[in-house]
């Protein structure tokens, strides 16, 4: 994936990762392994910052839990992190539509622009 269509997708998995906090805890792993079946490859070097980021912004909190005897990281999203979430649904449905229209609206006024 080239620097533009990361830059894209980051939002995209940070949706992701906020979605699944809000279902249950989270963990880096897993998280890499939820975000592959969706055809995202992202490692610990790129996800782990991803988690950090978002804690330090108020969206996710972390936690120590013991999980088969080892000690894990979990995140759980905060009530910050639901209401973004909510807006980003809100945000997501609207250019959802607008990219399965027909004929877009124009925003320019301009008739064959850049053609």
């Amino acid at each position: 994936m080239n620097n533009h269509g990361r830059e894209l997708y980051y939002g995209l998995i940070r949706m992701h990762v906020l979605l699944h906090a809000r279902q249950e805890p989270v963990f880096g792993l897993a998280m890499m392994e939820e975000l592959g079946r969706h055809g995202y490859r992202i490692g610990p070097g790129t996800l782990y910052p991803l988690l950090h980021g978002l804690e330090r912004t108020g969206l996710l909190r972390s936690f120590f839990d013991s999980v088969g005897g080892r000690r894990r990281r979990l995140y759980k999203i905060t009530s910050a992190g639901k209401k973004a979430l909510d807006k980003a649904r809100v945000k997501v449905d609207e250019l959802h539509r607008e990219l399965h229209e027909a004929h877009p609206r124009r925003i320019s006024g301009l008739r064959n622009a850049g053609a």
